[in-house]
């Protein structure tokens, strides 16, 4: 436990990334000062400087001793003040002990050194040792972080797939977070892009991050972008003489009979050899 015995006027700092919000206690438990500050060398000294002047020693609380609270804190140290800091479980407990339900900079601010001066047993010293605990711990959160956007971007890529066309996803889904597979999706961007490249533009393109794959990947795109027997049909209208878009429309309209037909019967899409289809 740290001893605050000696202590004439708590600090508690809610500290931010521009600013910080301030407010000290006297023993008595009087505000002494309370508004923003900001996250400045010059600001900091100048704060630290008229309340040791006006009262003495003062300790320094932060609610997060690394990154955005590393700065006062090596303030106050160079300038002589104590220092210490309430863990963000601690104070969130604490906090349903004060009145008003609102969460603000100024109340959490309070909150801090009203702690220190009133509950000192919950405070925790800071050392080499914590910090570099603290700044450790932070890096594996930017690092979880990471991996959860990772996970994320990749389910939406796979839902997207899914959503426009399975058959390439189950080609690409397996892949997914291969750079030939991100690399492709970047520069095409969309199953009739790739179809509208050919196949000798893919495989220039993923050769270098793919040299044994490339060739292998764009033939099962390109197998899974096919269907034979939708362009039997295709090319039977155009024969008939109807135009591209009149063609597309027909193969639509086709589709579309398939899939109500699964829908009423509750089955699933089987294909049929392209010689049957009339």
């Amino acid at each position: 436990m740290i001893d605050t015995g000696d202590i004439d006027v708590f600090l508690g700092l809610d500290v931010g990334k521009g600013e910080h919000h301030a407010t000290t206690v006297t023993p008595a438990g009087k505000k002494a000062f309370d508004n923003r500050l900001p996250n400045t060398e010059p600001k900091l000294r100048e704060l630290f400087a008229k309340l040791k002047a006006k009262h003495g020693t003062v300790l320094v609380v932060v609610d997060q001793p690394a990154s955005i609270g590393a700065l006062p804190l090596a303030v106050a140290r160079d300038m002589g003040c104590p220092v210490a800091y309430l863990p963000g479980l601690t104070m969130r407990r604490i906090a349903d002990l004060y009145p008003g339900e609102a969460k603000t900079d100024a109340r959490d601010a309070f909150i801090i050194a009203d702690a220190a001066r009133a509950m000192p047993h919950t405070l925790r010293a800071i050392d080499g040792e914590d910090e570099t605990i603290a700044e450790l711990e932070m890096i594996v959160g930017f690092d979880d972080d990471l991996a959860g956007e990772v996970t994320r971007v990749a389910n939406r890529l796979h839902g997207l797939l899914t959503q426009t066309h399975p058959s390439l996803e189950r080609v690409l889904g397996p892949r997914l977070q291969h750079p030939a597979i991100l690399t492709l999706l970047e520069r095409f961007g969309s199953p009739a892009q790739i179809r509208k490249a050919g196949r000798r533009r893919p495989v220039t393109l993923l050769r270098p991050k793919a040299p044994r794959m490339a060739e292998r990947l764009v033939e099962d795109i390109f197998a899974a972008l096919a269907d034979p027997a939708s362009r039997t049909y295709y090319d039977k209208k155009i024969a008939q003489g109807k135009h591209h878009t009149q063609a597309l429309l027909c193969l639509a309209r086709r589709r579309a009979d398939v899939l109500f037909a699964m829908l009423r019967d509750g089955t699933f899409y089987e294909p049929q050899p392209a010689a049957a289809v009339t």
